[in-house]
């Protein structure tokens, strides 16, 4: 075991709380276990033992995201995500397996979207050739590739490649699935920030394909905006 790995997961048990550890995995719905430790205090000590133990070399970064997510508690999962996304230099095109195994074998929506978000979201922009890759993970069976594929364009904000994106959400608007439906108004609506007319034009558009659910999410920033417009004026 890297001592990285033993560092975090004896930081983990040192941290442990039985009753929040209860209520988090009934949150998730998951037999997975958990230490009950929360967000903020496994961000603090990722970044603490990353500073102690100095610059990671590119196995190092591999062996301890490997040997982390592969641990039998979902703290030791989130620690993965945190060291793969705090080592900003690794975040490339050779990383990109190690990101699409972690893709495939999350267990839930909460370990997907920090991994679309945090590592494909600055991977897609640093390599924007990658953006092909989009299309393969939205044609996949498995539900959270396809939902990768979606959230990969958060905060893309003005680098957004719209028309891409525009594709990938049409390609996935008949999906039943919630968690597609969700991200597709999520995506929506974090383009609404940075691109109000063009969420609204194609929500306008497309709105006999977008479920209720993603027209109901990918304009809630926009009402937000438009009523208070209407309060000042």
């Amino acid at each position: 075991m890297h001592t990285i790995t033993e560092a975090i997961r004896e930081g983990l048990k040192k941290e442990t709380n039985p009753e929040d550890a209860v209520q988090k995995q009934r949150y998730m719905k998951t037999d997975q276990k958990f230490y009950g430790v929360r967000t903020p205090v496994i961000r603090h000590m990722v970044k603490d033992t990353l500073k102690e133990y100095g610059n990671l070399s590119r196995d190092d970064y591999s062996v301890v995201i490997s040997e982390l997510w592969s641990g039998i508690y979902r703290e030791e999962m989130y620690s993965a995500i945190f060291i793969a996304e705090s080592v900003t230099k690794y975040i490339d095109k050779t990383s990109l397996p190690i990101y699409e195994e972690m893709i495939y074998t999350s267990t839930n929506w909460d370990l997907l979207d920090g991994i679309a978000s945090h590592l494909i979201s600055p991977l897609i922009l640093k390599h924007r050739e990658l953006e092909k890759e989009l299309e393969r993970w939205s044609r996949s069976t498995h539900l959270w590739t396809r939902r990768a594929s979606i959230l990969a364009f958060l905060h893309h904000k003005e680098q957004a490649n719209l028309p891409l994106l525009e594709k990938l959400i049409l390609s996935l608007a008949a999906d039943k699935e919630f968690f597609i439906r969700k991200a597709i108004g999520w995506i929506l609506r974090d383009m609404s920030y940075k691109h109000p007319e063009w969420v609204r034009n194609f929500i306008d558009t497309h709105e006999n394909e977008l479920s209720p659910l993603s027209k109901k999410e990918g304009m809630k920033a926009l009402n937000r905006m438009e009523s208070r417009k209407n309060e000042s004026s």
